[in-house]
């Protein structure tokens, strides 16, 4: 089996070739005709038919300029094979995309012989499934029929299991910030010091080539002027200015595995960054709590794999946003079906939210304080669980 990172364009994206590369100079002249749009008083329709020396001058003053947002206008879908999770976190983290994951939480992960997973994490990913199984039999006898089990069992296991492990998505993504972010990729190659550098460098410069080789890269929409970054990853000085915050706008500092940011930073409404600490603490799910004997196995296993970046490693993670879209975050997250990791952060923000405000926002706040989202005034759910100890957030897995 084919275990290299690949990279295709979907039929969906338009100016797609015949033998499956994008026509980026089509495509750039028609972001062309579109930025004309500023000056035409006649729309788009007269600019379909403009000569091409004129479009041609408008493409070269807005890719050197850096006006770049007319070339948003046209996307690219990839359909990307075996792409190391961590790095489809660093896409996932910025703003402007579509994307459809492989679900650990839904699929079993390959521990094959042949499979990109080290002996040690193929071993202890299937040696807590059955583990997991187990307590959630016995904590929840009559809740969970036996796939339901299985799924939680895989979801929890999978903390074991490197960040570096492949998945596939669909990520699809204007052509400009597509440029943006292989600048970005590029400018994180010389972070040498970042603890990910190491590893992530061969994959980084495999992504770009394999993009390089479908056409879709263009030098001039890489210029960043502004010295952005990838927004993931804060700097030691950026670390320096976390703090929380509390009111119509907020910011919060927390601890939480990889796992738990790979859910989190898909709210591209909110803003998340996270900063690996040196010492190595590993996320405990609470089911454990009441089996000493194996979360102390757990604490034990864990240490196996800590120099591979678990997906269970915890790292400090900055959230930002404003009350509006944290109760978005909120109607998807406190919910019997979500992560138990990021609803139990999300109650736990929620209630520092409710705690820290006082007024009229302390009382709007007060309509969101009583359990899942099922309990919101303002939320309807499609698929009611009856799982009381969901509804009430109390749940252990």
């Amino acid at each position: 089996m084919n275990k290299e990172l690949t990279i295709s364009l979907l039929p969906t994206t338009n100016f797609l070739k015949d033998d499956g590369t994008f026509d980026l100079e089509t495509a750039i002249m028609t972001c062309g005709r579109i930025g004309g749009i500023c000056y035409s008083p006649e729309g788009y329709g007269a600019l379909q038919n403009e000569d091409s020396e004129s479009t041609l001058r408008r493409v070269n003053m807005t890719l050197d300029s850096g006006h770049h947002s007319i070339y948003d206008h046209v996307q690219v879908s990839l359909d990307i094979r075996n792409i190391p999770k961590i790095l489809a976190m660093i896409l996932n983290n910025e703003h402007q995309y579509t994307t459809s994951e492989k679900s650990a939480r839904y699929t079993k992960i390959d521990t094959s012989e042949d499979s990109a997973v080290t002996h040690t994490e193929s071993e202890l990913y299937n040696k807590w499934i059955p583990i997991f199984i187990e307590m959630i039999q016995e904590k929840y006898p009559d809740q969970f029929k036996e796939n339901k089990m299985e799924k939680l069992a895989m979801e929890n296991a999978r903390y074991f299991i490197s960040v570096f492990v492949p998945t596939n998505l669909i990520y699809t993504v204007p052509i400009a910030q597509l440029n943006r972010i292989v600048k970005w990729l590029q400018d994180y190659l010389e972070w040498k010091e970042h603890p990910l550098n190491t590893k992530l460098t061969p994959h980084i410069k495999k992504f770009i080539d394999l993009l390089k080789k479908l056409n879709v890269l263009e030098p001039r929409l890489q210029i960043n002027e502004k010295k952005r970054k990838l927004s993931l990853f804060a700097t030691e000085e950026e670390k320096k200015l976390w703090e929380e915050h509390f009111s119509l706008v907020y910011s919060t500092v927390y601890d939480g595995s990889f796992a738990q940011i790979a859910h989190a930073h898909r709210h591209r409404t909110l803003d998340f960054q996270i900063y690996i600490p040196e010492e190595f603490k590993t996320f405990i799910p609470p089911i454990l709590n009441h089996y000493p004997k194996y979360k102390e196995t757990w604490l034990n296993d864990m240490q196996k794999v800590k120099d591979i970046f678990p997906q269970g490693q915890l790292v400090e993670i900055l959230e930002q946003g404003n009350v509006g879209n944290f109760l978005l975050k909120c109607k998807e997250r406190l919910c019997s079906a979500a992560q138990q990791e990021i609803m139990r952060q999300t109650q736990i923000t929620l209630k520092k939210y409710y705690e820290n405000t006082e007024g009229d926002l302390h009382l709007y706040l007060s309509h969101y304080n009583k359990g899942a989202r099922c309990t919101f005034p303002d939320y309807t759910c499609l698929r009611p669980c009856g799982f009381a100890q969901g509804i009430d957030l109390s749940r252990d897995i």
